[in-house]
Protein backbone atom coordinates (compact mmCIF):
# COMPACT_ATOMS: atom_id res chain seq x y z
CA UNK A 1 0.00 0.00 0.00
CA UNK A 2 1.49 3.36 -1.08
CA UNK A 3 2.31 5.81 1.70
CA UNK A 4 -0.01 8.82 1.68
CA UNK A 5 1.51 12.14 0.63
CA UNK A 6 1.65 14.91 3.26
CA UNK A 7 -1.61 16.90 3.24
CA UNK A 8 -1.38 20.56 2.18
CA UNK A 9 -4.48 22.64 2.89
CA UNK A 10 -5.07 25.45 0.37
CA UNK A 11 -7.65 28.02 1.50
CA UNK A 12 -8.54 29.98 -1.62
CA UNK A 13 -11.92 31.04 -3.09
CA UNK A 14 -10.76 31.76 -6.67
CA UNK A 15 -11.63 28.68 -8.81
CA UNK A 16 -8.80 29.38 -11.24
CA UNK A 17 -6.19 29.55 -8.50
CA UNK A 18 -7.74 26.51 -6.84
CA UNK A 19 -7.18 24.47 -9.98
CA UNK A 20 -3.67 25.85 -10.53
CA UNK A 21 -2.61 25.02 -6.98
CA UNK A 22 -4.37 21.66 -6.99
CA UNK A 23 -2.24 20.32 -9.83
CA UNK A 24 1.04 22.11 -9.08
CA UNK A 25 2.26 19.95 -6.23
CA UNK A 26 2.72 16.29 -7.10
CA UNK A 27 4.47 15.54 -3.80
CA UNK A 28 1.57 16.77 -1.62
CA UNK A 29 -2.03 15.73 -1.14
CA UNK A 30 -3.61 19.13 -1.90
CA UNK A 31 -6.92 19.79 -0.13
CA UNK A 32 -8.92 22.79 -1.31
CA UNK A 33 -11.21 24.91 0.90
CA UNK A 34 -13.01 28.04 -0.23
CA UNK A 35 -14.45 29.38 3.01
CA UNK A 36 -14.05 29.30 6.77
CA UNK A 37 -16.33 26.33 7.52
CA UNK A 38 -14.80 24.01 4.92
CA UNK A 39 -11.28 25.13 5.91
CA UNK A 40 -11.78 24.33 9.59
CA UNK A 41 -13.49 21.05 8.75
CA UNK A 42 -10.48 20.06 6.64
CA UNK A 43 -8.10 21.21 9.38
CA UNK A 44 -9.80 18.97 11.94
CA UNK A 45 -10.03 15.93 9.70
CA UNK A 46 -6.67 16.10 7.87
CA UNK A 47 -4.45 17.83 10.49
CA UNK A 48 -2.16 19.36 7.82
CA UNK A 49 1.25 20.62 8.86
CA UNK A 50 1.13 23.47 6.32
CA UNK A 51 -1.71 25.73 5.14
CA UNK A 52 -1.75 28.42 2.46
CA UNK A 53 -4.34 31.12 3.17
CA UNK A 54 -5.75 33.91 1.03
CA UNK A 55 -6.94 36.55 3.49
CA UNK A 56 -9.64 37.74 1.08
CA UNK A 57 -12.34 35.14 1.72
CA UNK A 58 -16.13 35.41 1.50
CA UNK A 59 -18.14 37.09 2.90
CA UNK A 60 -15.32 39.73 2.86
CA UNK A 61 -13.47 38.91 -0.39
CA UNK A 62 -12.17 42.48 -0.79
CA UNK A 63 -11.00 42.78 2.82
CA UNK A 64 -9.11 40.70 5.36
CA UNK A 65 -11.52 40.25 8.28
CA UNK A 66 -12.62 36.74 7.31
CA UNK A 67 -9.06 35.66 6.49
CA UNK A 68 -7.85 36.81 9.89
CA UNK A 69 -10.74 35.00 11.54
CA UNK A 70 -9.64 31.78 9.81
CA UNK A 71 -6.01 32.39 10.80
CA UNK A 72 -7.00 32.92 14.45
CA UNK A 73 -9.12 29.77 14.41
CA UNK A 74 -6.24 27.71 12.95
CA UNK A 75 -3.83 29.03 15.60
CA UNK A 76 -6.35 28.19 18.33
CA UNK A 77 -7.10 24.68 17.03
CA UNK A 78 -3.59 23.65 15.93
CA UNK A 79 -0.97 26.26 16.89
CA UNK A 80 1.96 24.32 15.40
CA UNK A 81 0.47 24.70 11.88
CA UNK A 82 2.65 26.63 9.43
CA UNK A 83 0.27 29.11 7.80
CA UNK A 84 1.49 30.92 4.68
CA UNK A 85 -0.72 33.91 3.82
CA UNK A 86 -1.21 35.57 0.45
CA UNK A 87 -0.06 39.18 0.18
CA UNK A 88 -1.12 41.51 -2.61
CA UNK A 89 0.71 44.69 -3.60
CA UNK A 90 0.31 47.37 -0.93
CA UNK A 91 -0.77 44.84 1.68
CA UNK A 92 2.25 45.28 3.95
CA UNK A 93 0.23 46.11 7.07
CA UNK A 94 -2.03 43.08 6.76
CA UNK A 95 1.02 40.88 6.15
CA UNK A 96 2.73 42.17 9.30
CA UNK A 97 -0.47 41.67 11.25
CA UNK A 98 -0.76 38.08 9.98
CA UNK A 99 2.82 37.32 11.05
CA UNK A 100 2.14 38.85 14.47
CA UNK A 101 -0.96 36.64 14.83
CA UNK A 102 1.00 33.46 14.19
CA UNK A 103 1.45 33.09 10.41
CA UNK A 104 4.72 31.45 9.39
CA UNK A 105 5.39 33.34 6.12
CA UNK A 106 3.67 35.00 3.16
CA UNK A 107 3.70 34.87 -0.63
CA UNK A 108 3.08 37.60 -3.17
CA UNK A 109 0.25 37.79 -5.64
CA UNK A 110 0.20 37.43 -8.61
CA UNK A 111 1.19 33.88 -7.81
CA UNK A 112 4.64 32.43 -8.59
CA UNK A 113 4.19 28.65 -8.24
CA UNK A 114 7.92 27.93 -7.89
CA UNK A 115 8.44 30.60 -5.22
CA UNK A 116 5.43 29.42 -3.25
CA UNK A 117 6.56 25.80 -3.61
CA UNK A 118 9.91 26.68 -2.04
CA UNK A 119 8.18 28.38 0.92
CA UNK A 120 5.81 25.42 1.35
CA UNK A 121 8.62 22.87 1.36
CA UNK A 122 10.61 24.89 3.87
CA UNK A 123 7.54 25.07 6.09
CA UNK A 124 7.12 21.28 5.95
CA UNK A 125 10.80 20.78 6.79
CA UNK A 126 10.64 23.19 9.73
CA UNK A 127 7.48 21.53 11.03
CA UNK A 128 9.23 18.15 10.85
CA UNK A 129 12.20 19.48 12.85
CA UNK A 130 9.90 21.01 15.47
CA UNK A 131 8.08 17.69 15.81
CA UNK A 132 11.44 16.02 16.43
CA UNK A 133 12.23 18.65 19.07
CA UNK A 134 8.94 17.90 20.83
CA UNK A 135 9.64 14.18 20.69
CA UNK A 136 13.09 14.73 22.18
CA UNK A 137 11.61 16.96 24.86
CA UNK A 138 9.05 14.33 25.82
CA UNK A 139 11.62 11.54 25.91
CA UNK A 140 14.17 13.65 27.75
CA UNK A 141 11.58 14.58 30.38
CA UNK A 142 10.98 10.94 31.33
CA UNK A 143 14.22 9.20 30.34
CA UNK A 144 16.24 8.45 33.50
CA UNK A 145 19.10 6.65 31.77
CA UNK A 146 21.09 9.75 30.78
CA UNK A 147 22.02 11.41 34.06
CA UNK A 148 18.41 11.50 35.15
CA UNK A 149 17.85 15.26 35.13
CA UNK A 150 19.60 16.30 31.92
CA UNK A 151 17.27 17.59 29.20
CA UNK A 152 19.01 17.98 25.86
CA UNK A 153 18.58 17.19 22.21
CA UNK A 154 22.09 18.31 21.27
CA UNK A 155 24.65 15.76 20.18
CA UNK A 156 27.34 17.79 21.97
CA UNK A 157 25.65 17.39 25.37
CA UNK A 158 24.73 13.74 24.79
CA UNK A 159 28.46 13.05 24.35
CA UNK A 160 29.15 14.83 27.65
CA UNK A 161 26.47 12.76 29.40
CA UNK A 162 27.81 9.50 28.00
CA UNK A 163 31.34 10.37 29.16
CA UNK A 164 30.10 11.10 32.68
CA UNK A 165 28.09 7.88 32.74
CA UNK A 166 31.20 5.89 31.76
CA UNK A 167 33.36 7.32 34.54
CA UNK A 168 30.64 7.55 37.22
CA UNK A 169 31.15 4.04 38.63
CA UNK A 170 34.93 4.30 38.70
CA UNK A 171 37.01 5.94 41.42
CA UNK A 172 38.69 8.49 39.14
CA UNK A 173 38.44 12.18 39.99
CA UNK A 174 36.48 14.28 37.52
CA UNK A 175 36.86 17.96 36.68
CA UNK A 176 34.09 19.77 34.82
CA UNK A 177 35.24 22.74 32.77
CA UNK A 178 32.67 25.18 31.47
CA UNK A 179 31.43 28.75 31.59
CA UNK A 180 29.11 29.95 34.31
CA UNK A 181 25.55 28.77 33.83
CA UNK A 182 26.32 25.71 31.68
CA UNK A 183 24.97 23.25 34.26
CA UNK A 184 28.10 22.01 36.02
CA UNK A 185 26.30 21.25 39.29
CA UNK A 186 23.51 19.43 37.43
CA UNK A 187 26.10 17.23 35.71
CA UNK A 188 27.95 16.62 38.99
CA UNK A 189 24.70 15.50 40.59
CA UNK A 190 24.08 13.26 37.60
CA UNK A 191 27.52 11.71 38.07
CA UNK A 192 26.71 11.07 41.74
CA UNK A 193 23.34 9.47 40.86
CA UNK A 194 25.02 7.20 38.27
CA UNK A 195 27.88 6.21 40.62
CA UNK A 196 28.07 3.27 43.01
CA UNK A 197 27.21 5.60 45.91
CA UNK A 198 23.88 7.18 44.88
CA UNK A 199 22.33 6.60 48.31
CA UNK A 200 25.07 8.63 49.98
CA UNK A 201 24.86 12.42 50.42
CA UNK A 202 25.51 14.85 47.57
CA UNK A 203 26.84 18.14 48.90
CA UNK A 204 27.74 21.14 46.75
CA UNK A 205 29.85 24.10 47.80
CA UNK A 206 30.82 27.18 45.78
CA UNK A 207 34.39 27.97 46.82
CA UNK A 208 34.18 31.48 45.32
CA UNK A 209 31.17 32.39 47.47
CA UNK A 210 32.85 31.77 50.84
CA UNK A 211 35.43 34.17 52.32
CA UNK A 212 38.95 32.72 52.46
CA UNK A 213 39.10 32.88 56.26
CA UNK A 214 35.94 30.74 56.53
CA UNK A 215 36.56 28.28 53.70
CA UNK A 216 38.88 25.99 55.68
CA UNK A 217 36.30 25.56 58.44
CA UNK A 218 33.58 25.05 55.85
CA UNK A 219 35.50 22.23 54.18
CA UNK A 220 37.27 20.56 57.12
CA UNK A 221 35.16 21.51 60.14
CA UNK A 222 36.40 22.62 63.55
CA UNK A 223 36.55 21.52 67.17
CA UNK A 224 34.82 23.38 69.96
CA UNK A 225 37.01 26.26 71.14
CA UNK A 226 39.28 26.13 68.07
CA UNK A 227 38.75 29.87 67.53
CA UNK A 228 36.59 32.69 68.84
CA UNK A 229 32.96 31.81 68.13
CA UNK A 230 33.57 28.05 67.82
CA UNK A 231 31.04 27.18 70.52
CA UNK A 232 30.58 23.59 69.36
CA UNK A 233 32.30 20.92 67.30
CA UNK A 234 31.17 21.16 63.67
CA UNK A 235 31.69 18.76 60.79
CA UNK A 236 33.03 20.17 57.54
CA UNK A 237 31.54 19.51 54.14
CA UNK A 238 34.13 16.81 53.32
CA UNK A 239 33.15 14.87 56.41
CA UNK A 240 29.42 15.47 55.91
CA UNK A 241 29.69 13.94 52.42
CA UNK A 242 31.20 10.71 53.79
CA UNK A 243 29.90 7.82 51.67
CA UNK A 244 28.76 10.22 48.97
CA UNK A 245 30.02 13.02 46.74
CA UNK A 246 31.30 16.53 47.44
CA UNK A 247 31.04 18.94 44.51
CA UNK A 248 33.58 21.77 44.69
CA UNK A 249 32.44 24.48 42.31
CA UNK A 250 34.95 27.17 41.33
CA UNK A 251 37.83 25.13 42.75
CA UNK A 252 40.25 27.66 41.25
CA UNK A 253 39.29 30.09 44.02
CA UNK A 254 40.70 27.90 46.80
CA UNK A 255 43.70 29.76 48.33
CA UNK A 256 47.14 28.12 48.12
CA UNK A 257 47.50 27.19 51.83
CA UNK A 258 44.15 25.39 51.72
CA UNK A 259 45.13 23.66 48.46
CA UNK A 260 47.89 21.89 50.41
CA UNK A 261 45.40 20.58 52.96
CA UNK A 262 42.99 19.44 50.22
CA UNK A 263 45.82 17.62 48.45
CA UNK A 264 46.72 15.83 51.67
CA UNK A 265 43.13 14.63 52.03
CA UNK A 266 43.09 13.33 48.43
CA UNK A 267 46.33 11.43 49.06
CA UNK A 268 45.59 10.01 52.52
CA UNK A 269 41.77 10.07 52.64
CA UNK A 270 41.86 11.47 56.17
CA UNK A 271 41.13 14.93 57.53
CA UNK A 272 41.82 16.88 60.68
CA UNK A 273 39.30 19.47 61.87
CA UNK A 274 40.62 22.89 62.79
CA UNK A 275 41.81 22.63 66.36
CA UNK A 276 41.73 18.85 66.24
CA UNK A 277 44.58 16.39 66.69
CA UNK A 278 42.89 13.21 65.46
CA UNK A 279 42.94 12.01 61.89
CA UNK A 280 39.42 11.12 60.71
CA UNK A 281 39.04 8.65 57.84
CA UNK A 282 36.56 9.90 55.25
CA UNK A 283 35.26 8.12 52.15
CA UNK A 284 34.15 11.10 50.08
CA UNK A 285 34.41 11.37 46.31
CA UNK A 286 35.46 14.81 45.10
CA UNK A 287 34.05 16.21 41.85
CA UNK A 288 35.13 19.72 41.00
CA UNK A 289 34.41 22.41 38.44
CA UNK A 290 35.71 25.76 37.34
CA UNK A 291 35.40 28.28 34.54
CA UNK A 292 39.00 29.42 35.05
CA UNK A 293 42.09 28.36 33.09
CA UNK A 294 43.83 26.29 35.75
CA UNK A 295 46.83 25.53 33.54
CA UNK A 296 47.51 29.28 33.25
CA UNK A 297 47.08 29.59 37.02
CA UNK A 298 49.65 26.81 37.50
CA UNK A 299 52.09 28.78 35.35
CA UNK A 300 51.38 31.88 37.42
CA UNK A 301 51.92 29.96 40.65
CA UNK A 302 48.37 30.44 41.98
CA UNK A 303 47.25 26.82 41.63
CA UNK A 304 49.24 23.73 42.59
CA UNK A 305 50.15 21.44 39.70
CA UNK A 306 50.09 18.32 41.90
CA UNK A 307 46.57 19.18 43.11
CA UNK A 308 45.43 19.76 39.53
CA UNK A 309 46.49 16.27 38.47
CA UNK A 310 44.80 14.78 41.54
CA UNK A 311 41.54 16.55 40.72
CA UNK A 312 41.61 16.23 36.93
CA UNK A 313 42.18 12.58 36.13
CA UNK A 314 39.22 12.95 33.75
CA UNK A 315 38.45 16.40 32.32
CA UNK A 316 34.98 16.96 30.83
CA UNK A 317 34.49 20.15 28.82
CA UNK A 318 30.91 21.44 28.80
CA UNK A 319 29.81 23.37 25.70
CA UNK A 320 28.06 26.69 26.06
CA UNK A 321 24.34 26.87 25.28
CA UNK A 322 25.00 28.58 21.94
CA UNK A 323 27.04 25.53 20.86
CA UNK A 324 24.22 23.10 21.72
CA UNK A 325 22.18 23.18 18.50
CA UNK A 326 18.46 23.08 19.19
CA UNK A 327 18.76 23.22 22.99
CA UNK A 328 17.86 26.92 23.50
CA UNK A 329 14.36 26.40 22.07
CA UNK A 330 14.03 22.96 23.66
CA UNK A 331 14.91 24.24 27.13
CA UNK A 332 12.92 27.44 26.68
CA UNK A 333 9.77 25.36 26.22
CA UNK A 334 10.57 23.34 29.35
CA UNK A 335 11.05 26.52 31.39
CA UNK A 336 7.92 28.12 29.94
CA UNK A 337 5.81 25.13 30.94
CA UNK A 338 7.22 25.21 34.48
CA UNK A 339 6.92 28.96 35.03
CA UNK A 340 3.52 29.37 33.38
CA UNK A 341 2.11 26.70 35.71
CA UNK A 342 3.55 28.52 38.72
CA UNK A 343 3.12 32.18 37.74
CA UNK A 344 0.93 32.83 34.70
CA UNK A 345 -1.29 29.94 33.51
CA UNK A 346 -2.66 32.07 30.65
CA UNK A 347 0.68 31.69 28.82
CA UNK A 348 0.65 28.59 26.62
CA UNK A 349 3.63 28.97 24.29
CA UNK A 350 5.91 31.17 22.20
CA UNK A 351 5.10 33.40 19.24
CA UNK A 352 7.18 32.69 16.09
CA UNK A 353 9.25 35.85 16.56
CA UNK A 354 10.15 34.75 20.10
CA UNK A 355 11.36 31.33 18.92
CA UNK A 356 13.44 33.01 16.20
CA UNK A 357 14.96 35.40 18.75
CA UNK A 358 15.76 32.56 21.18
CA UNK A 359 17.45 30.57 18.43
CA UNK A 360 19.44 33.60 17.19
CA UNK A 361 20.68 34.81 20.60
CA UNK A 362 24.24 33.86 21.58
CA UNK A 363 23.40 33.21 25.28
CA UNK A 364 26.53 34.51 27.03
CA UNK A 365 24.95 33.57 30.38
CA UNK A 366 24.10 30.08 29.10
CA UNK A 367 21.25 28.05 30.63
CA UNK A 368 21.02 30.28 33.71
CA UNK A 369 20.42 33.33 31.50
CA UNK A 370 17.83 31.43 29.46
CA UNK A 371 15.96 30.32 32.58
CA UNK A 372 15.89 33.83 34.06
CA UNK A 373 14.82 35.42 30.78
CA UNK A 374 11.97 32.94 30.26
CA UNK A 375 10.78 33.43 33.84
CA UNK A 376 10.63 37.18 33.33
CA UNK A 377 8.92 36.84 29.95
CA UNK A 378 6.21 34.55 31.36
CA UNK A 379 5.51 37.04 34.14
CA UNK A 380 5.41 40.04 31.78
CA UNK A 381 3.48 38.46 28.87
CA UNK A 382 0.03 39.98 28.27
CA UNK A 383 -1.30 37.34 25.87
CA UNK A 384 -1.20 33.58 25.62
CA UNK A 385 2.04 33.61 23.60
CA UNK A 386 5.38 35.00 24.76
CA UNK A 387 6.65 37.47 22.14
CA UNK A 388 10.17 38.63 21.27
CA UNK A 389 9.38 41.92 23.04
CA UNK A 390 8.58 39.99 26.25
CA UNK A 391 12.06 38.42 26.10
CA UNK A 392 13.59 41.92 26.21
CA UNK A 393 16.73 41.17 24.24
CA UNK A 394 17.20 44.79 23.24
CA UNK A 395 17.25 46.49 19.87
CA UNK A 396 20.20 44.54 18.45
CA UNK A 397 18.63 41.12 18.89
CA UNK A 398 15.20 42.32 17.86
CA UNK A 399 16.63 43.50 14.55
CA UNK A 400 18.41 40.17 14.03
CA UNK A 401 15.11 38.33 14.53
CA UNK A 402 13.19 40.70 12.20
CA UNK A 403 11.19 38.78 9.59
CA UNK A 404 10.64 41.71 7.20
CA UNK A 405 13.69 40.91 5.06
CA UNK A 406 12.38 37.60 3.78
CA UNK A 407 15.51 36.55 1.91
CA UNK A 408 17.70 36.98 5.00
CA UNK A 409 15.06 35.46 7.29
CA UNK A 410 14.63 32.40 5.09
CA UNK A 411 18.39 31.90 4.81
CA UNK A 412 18.71 32.17 8.59
CA UNK A 413 15.87 29.68 9.01
CA UNK A 414 17.52 27.31 6.52
CA UNK A 415 20.79 27.48 8.45
CA UNK A 416 19.06 26.76 11.76
CA UNK A 417 17.04 23.88 10.38
CA UNK A 418 20.06 22.28 8.68
CA UNK A 419 22.22 22.70 11.80
CA UNK A 420 19.50 21.15 13.92
CA UNK A 421 19.05 18.26 11.53
CA UNK A 422 22.80 17.63 11.39
CA UNK A 423 22.89 17.63 15.18
CA UNK A 424 19.97 15.18 15.44
CA UNK A 425 21.66 12.89 12.90
CA UNK A 426 25.08 13.22 14.57
CA UNK A 427 26.53 14.64 11.35
CA UNK A 428 25.37 11.76 9.13
CA UNK A 429 24.62 13.31 5.72
CA UNK A 430 22.25 10.57 4.50
CA UNK A 431 20.18 10.67 7.71
CA UNK A 432 20.14 14.47 7.68
CA UNK A 433 18.95 14.60 4.06
CA UNK A 434 16.20 12.10 4.84
CA UNK A 435 15.12 14.11 7.89
CA UNK A 436 14.97 17.30 5.82
CA UNK A 437 13.19 15.63 2.93
CA UNK A 438 15.85 16.57 0.37
CA UNK A 439 18.49 14.70 -1.63
CA UNK A 440 22.09 14.29 -0.49
CA UNK A 441 23.48 16.44 -3.37
CA UNK A 442 21.03 19.20 -2.45
CA UNK A 443 22.13 19.02 1.17
CA UNK A 444 25.79 19.18 0.17
CA UNK A 445 25.00 22.25 -1.96
CA UNK A 446 23.25 23.94 0.96
CA UNK A 447 26.10 23.13 3.36
CA UNK A 448 28.56 24.71 0.92
CA UNK A 449 26.25 27.66 0.22
CA UNK A 450 25.79 28.48 3.91
CA UNK A 451 29.35 27.52 4.92
CA UNK A 452 28.12 25.01 7.50
CA UNK A 453 30.58 22.61 9.10
CA UNK A 454 29.69 18.92 9.42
Amino acid sequence: MAERKPPLLVIEDDPGLQAQLKWSYDDFDVIIAGDRDSALTALRSEMPAVVTLDLGLPPDPDGTSEGFAVLDAIMALKPDTKVIVASGHGARESTLQAIARGAYDFYQKPLDIDALGLIVRRAFNLHRIEQENRRLLASASVDKTVLGRLITGAHEMVKVARTIERVAKTSVSVMLLGASGTGKELLARGLHDASDRPDGPFIAINCAAIPENLLESELFGHEKGAFTGAVKTTEGKIESADGGTLFLDEVGDIPLPLQVKLLRFLQERTIERIGGRKAIAVNTRIVCATHQDLESMIGAGTFREDLFYRLAEIVVRIPGLAERHGDPVLLAKVFLKRFSTEMNPAVTGFAPDALAAIDAHDWPGNVRELENRIKRAVIMADGKLVSADDLDFGEGEEESADVLNLKAAREAADRRVIRHALSRSEGNISSTAKLLGISRPTLYDLIRQYDLQT
